[in-house]
């Protein structure tokens, strides 16, 4: 197999299927919504409170961690569909995982949330 040559614009061609992957995520996926409207959300919040750097970075971090679970969680749906279309115990377990683990970074995701903006909310009153 001969070796591909690198091309900056074959690499630019590439995202997009990183962006076909997040058009399906915020199109299909409800759940997926939520968490949108929620980092949109905190940004706005981030900007009104004016968090500082390190604030942000933990946010930031907080979002990514909620977004990469939630696309994983699909990904692992979708894959566990197509490998089993019936019902299966074993498919199920799968499909809870994955679920537990978006539901573990968003209640962390909070946590982290009121940790930050509750200080500051009490700043201002």
């Amino acid at each position: 197999m001969k070796p591909q040559k690198f091309s900056l614009l074959e690499r630019f061609k590439s995202f997009k299927y990183a962006f076909d992957g997040y058009h399906y995520l915020f199109k299909e996926e409800h759940n997926s919504r939520i968490h949108l409207f929620f980092t949109v959300l905190v940004i706005i919040l981030g900007f009104v409170f004016r968090i500082n750097y390190l604030e942000w970075i933990v946010v930031l971090f907080a979002i990514a961690l909620v977004i990469i679970t939630e696309i994983l969680n699909t990904t692992i749906e979708k894959l566990a569909d197509f490998v089993s279309p019936e019902k299966n115990i074993k498919i199920k377990i799968i499909k809870d995982l994955a679920a537990a683990a978006v539901f573990t970074s968003a209640i962390i995701s909070v946590v982290i949330g009121l940790i930050i903006f509750i200080p500051k909310l009490f700043q201002i009153l």
